[in-house]
């Protein structure tokens, strides 16, 4: 059954999220705002109220914790998506995956295109899966267009970790979970990741669980 709240303005929505202090509740997999796409950014959220609104992204994404968040995983069907990766890492990591700092960023009606034909797969998490993680196979390297928070074009490429989590999270804006693109043969709990996978490179897991890479 629809509630009044799913047919409420969007800035009126964004505001009832806002009324509490912390992190927002983040949406899990089941609800169909995750499965819609989402629509694009023009205005509806006036300056003031995108700036909280960011704010609240950020601030739920650090809690969680987790390095990307889209608009859709706190209820919100806007094409906004917040990115931030310290990559705490060991070396044998930040060599393996690409995984080098991603600075804080603001995602407005972002797309994303391949840069070559290269993929790397590697185990993937989602803060709407909880308690779960599987192998994807993504692009090396992207293309990223779109906007920033301010409005000002954003034309640039991504390789690595950081190419990762923009299709993560701008697949969020799609409709997309991390699960469409996985070899589910991977999927693994939690507690499977941390006993049996925690390895630079998935190539044990894809040995032990009859997978391919790419």
């Amino acid at each position: 059954m629809a509630t009044p709240r799913d047919h409420a303005p969007l800035a009126e929505q964004v505001e009832e999220l806002l009324a509490t202090d912390g992190p927002l509740p983040i949406v899990a997999a089941g609800d169909p705002v995750l499965r819609r796409g989402a629509e694009r950014f023009d205005g509806q959220l006036d300056s003031a109220l995108l700036a909280r609104f960011v704010g609240a992204l950020r601030v739920t994404m650090h809690e969680a914790p987790g390095v990307g968040l889209a608009a859709p995983q706190v209820g919100v069907p806007l094409r906004i998506a917040v990115i931030e990766d310290p990559a705490p890492v060991p070396e044998e990591v930040r060599l393996a995956r690409g995984r080098v700092p991603l600075p804080f960023r603001v995602l407005v009606n972002p797309t994303y295109e391949p840069v070559g034909a290269d993929r790397a797969a590697f185990f993937e998490g989602c803060l709407s899966v909880p308690g779960w993680q599987a192998v994807v196979a993504r692009h090396a390297e992207v293309r990223l267009r779109g906007e920033d928070e301010q409005g000002h074009p954003v034309d640039e490429v991504f390789s690595g970790w950081p190419a990762r989590i923009v299709q993560h999270e701008t697949d969020h804006l799609d409709g997309v979970l991390y699960l469409d693109r996985a070899e589910l043969r991977s999927l693994s709990s939690s507690q499977a990741m941390a006993e049996r996978w925690a390895q630079a490179t998935p190539e044990g897991a894809a040995k032990a669980l009859g997978f391919d890479l790419p």
